[in-house]
């Protein structure tokens, strides 16, 4: 008898400890990784301030009569402080482009030329005095040449125009032998529009997910155009153009810029049936 309930409780305990592994519950499975998406493309908005070292290519005018055009003795721009701004597109990873429009602060102008006055005519020496303003429209493209770090080198390029908007020019002539100076002359400054390209290069740097810092040069080309008008048998005259090397710092704010986690919800795990044996 007590060999039949030993038998009988072993059987048991084996159907028992069977049944608890069929029981068991499977290990979850892992969770995957979050997935991170970055925008690399998008509308930015940029600002820009840098100082322009100037470089006139010369100025004319016509001497006593419309028919005798003649260089200035002595031209020379002053530098000066720039500032704009734009909005623009990241196409890609390496190609943007935007429309900007900046404004050159007054650049003064000193010019000289050599000529006759008083009365008795001597010889004179003028002493020209004026400055320029001047405002730029440019659509600009610019191919980032891969990003190291923190920092992403670029080239770039632009075409637009330049409205050049001189002030009146104060013209003084003085006899060279020190006998006296004529009364000034006042000659009506010009503006107009000028075709106008660019050339760039530089870095931006990463300060945080939407928002890259900018350093660099731009060289910008701006053509000849009207100057001042006539005024006392002299006159009008015009610039032959100009050469802006800028060296610049700016910031670009881009719109959907960070990086942004999406939401993976965990998968759902069957029911497993229950296996009775």
């Amino acid at each position: 008898m007590k060999r039949s309930l030993s038998g009988i409780f072993a059987a048991l305990l084996v159907t028992s400890n069977a049944f608890a592994a069929d029981l068991a519950p499977e290990p979850a499975p892992e969770m995957p990784p979050e997935v991170t998406v970055t925008e690399s493309t998008g509308w930015y908005l940029r600002g820009d301030v840098g100082y322009g070292f100037t470089d006139l290519r010369g100025a004319r005018y016509f001497q006593g009569s419309n028919a005798n055009e003649v260089d200035f003795d002595s031209a020379e721009l002053r530098d000066s402080w720039t500032v704009g701004g734009g909005v623009g597109y990241q196409i890609n990873d390496y190609l943007r482009t935007d429309l900007t429009l900046d404004y050159l602060t007054k650049a003064d102008f000193r010019g000289s030329t050599t000529g006759q006055c008083g009365a008795p005519l001597e010889d004179c020496t003028s002493r020209d005095v004026s400055s320029l303003t001047a405002w730029t429209l440019m659509a600009n493209a610019y191919v980032d040449l891969g990003t190291y770090g923190a920092f992403t080198p670029y080239v770039g390029a632009g075409i637009g125009g330049s409205y050049v908007k001189w002030k009146s020019l104060r013209n003084t002539s003085c006899q060279d032998d020190g006998g006296g100076c004529d009364d000034d002359v006042i000659h009506g400054g010009r503006g107009n529009w000028r075709f106008t390209y660019a050339l760039m290069a530089g870095a931006s740097i990463d300060v945080t997910c939407n928002v890259k810092a900018d350093v660099g040069y731009r060289f910008l080309h701006v053509d000849g155009g009207n100057m001042f008008g006539y005024a006392s048998n002299g006159g009008p005259g015009r610039d032959r153009g100009f050469y802006v090397h800028e060296a610049r710092v700016g910031a670009r704010y881009l719109f959907g810029g960070c990086q942004q986690a999406s939401y993976e919800p965990p998968p759902e795990i069957p029911l497993q049936p229950s296996v009775y044996k």
